[in-house]
């Protein structure tokens, strides 16, 4: 087993450090985005309003509105990294929504959210592997992933793990870049994921190499039609996407 102790040097461009990535046993790639995030949390949502020129808050909006027809109660977040997913989700008053994420720098960031907020009684951050949810099958009538999906080692089994702990007829939704199909508007996008975004993400929180993982991280996930296989595989049903921002972004949606 290849063991990581520290970062990928800062002066790889974003496919080589893809390219280690994959070339390192799926344990390496755990620490690796994990370590990623502790680095970058402290400013994480400061670089990520300003990065997504504040777009993602509408994204979210989308996602809750979809998530709102099901009338869940007992929700998880996977990745859910600073709470901005499970805060936006609080306001359809479940009982109680539960976050998980491997960064615990991550999870700091998002406890004082949520103290600040005085949403700590409702929303649980926990440290936790998405490919093996601490908790017993059937726990939740809902689950959510937004940007996280492209971090799994192996996607069959985090989506597997979350089909798991859902009860039947829940609905699992996923928000994650995808590639736009607009010739004229993925030429402008790429330009700007591409060589934009790493040299202000690197002036934001001070790791380059972070926002080059982005773009090629999202250009190595699979396509729309070749995603809702996945979610199938997992045994979800029903299972579509709803693309947001002329193709930037998709919402997927499965019912278990």
């Amino acid at each position: 087993m290849v063991q990581r102790k520290s970062f990928v040097p800062l002066c790889l461009s974003g496919k080589i450090i893809l390219n280690k990535i994959m070339q390192i046993e799926n344990s390496g790639k755990k620490e690796f985005v994990s370590n990623m995030f502790n680095e970058i949390a402290p400013n994480y949502d400061k670089a990520n309003h300003i990065l997504s020129l504040g777009i993602h808050k509408s994204w979210r909006t989308r996602l809750v509105k979809e998530l709102s027809k099901f009338k869940p109660q007992n929700i998880l977040d996977v990745a859910t990294g600073t709470a901005d997913v499970a805060i936006a989700v609080s306001s359809l008053k479940p009982k109680s929504i539960t976050g998980i994420d491997n960064s615990e720098e991550m999870l700091k960031v998002g406890r004082k959210k949520l103290s600040n907020l005085e949403l700590d009684s409702l929303i649980t951050l926990k440290y936790a592997d998405s490919e093996n949810l601490p908790f017993e099958d059937n726990s939740f009538d809902a689950a959510t992933v937004a940007f996280g999906v492209r971090n799994f080692e192996n996607i069959d089994k985090g989506l597997s793990e979350i089909h798991r702990v859902l009860t039947k007829d829940s609905p699992f939704i996923v928000l994650e870049f995808t590639n736009s199909n607009s010739p004229v508007f993925k030429g402008i996008y790429n330009f700007y994921f591409k060589n934009i975004l790493p040299f202000f993400g690197k002036m934001i929180t001070g790791s380059k190499y972070a926002y080059n993982y982005l773009p090629d991280s999202v250009e190595a996930f699979p396509g729309r039609q070749d995603f809702l296989t996945h979610m199938n595989k997992a045994g979800f049903s029903n299972c579509r996407f709803i693309e947001l921002t002329n193709g930037v972004a998709c919402i997927y949606i499965g019912i278990k």
